[in-house]
This record gives C-alpha cells, sequence and structure tokens, in this order.
C-alpha cells in the first residue's frame, strides 16, 4: 500500500469504521449497565447497595465500551496495513 496521502474512498472507510466503532462502543456499554440496573430493580436494592451496584455497572460499562471501540479500530487498522 501507497504510504502517500489516503484517498478520499480510504477517508471514507475510516469515517465509517469510526462511527462502527462508537455506536457498537456504546451498544456494548449500555447493554452491560443494563444487567446490574435490571438487578437492582429486580431485587428493589436501597441506598448505598444500590448506588454500588450502579457504579460498578457503569464502571463495567465504561471499560467494555472502550475495549469494544479499541478492537474495532486496531482491527481495521491491521486490515489496512494489510491492503485488504
Amino acid at each position: 500500500m501507497d504510504m502517500g496521502r489516503e484517498s478520499r474512498g480510504e477517508k471514507d472507510a475510516m469515517t465509517v469504521e469510526i462511527v462502527f466503532a462508537l455506536v457498537t462502543a456504546l451498544a456494548l456499554a449500555a447493554a452491560v449497565f443494563a444487567v446490574p440496573l435490571a438487578l437492582a430493580s429486580a431485587f428493589d436494592l436501597s441506598g448505598s447497595v444500590r448506588k454500588g451496584v450502579l457504579v460498578g455497572g457503569a464502571v463495567f460499562g465504561g471499560a467494555a465500551g472502550v475495549w469494544r471501540l479499541v478492537r474495532v479500530l486496531i482491527r481495521f487498522d491491521n486490515q489496512r496495513r494489510m491492503g485488504r
């Protein structure tokens, strides 16, 4: 692959991949957070226990979202460097 300037198609492909990575990362983070939210509601947790469960869910959801974002973008970069 030419290491010069990217073509318009390559730039568009990068834009699409970035948006895909962001959307799927957000969806994964929301899904991971929904589990402790549902559990806190189902078991009628209150006070500091509920807050702890929700904070833990937010932390795990955020971490899962970042992991997904990085994973998708690294995979795209590796494929781009291989010329696919």
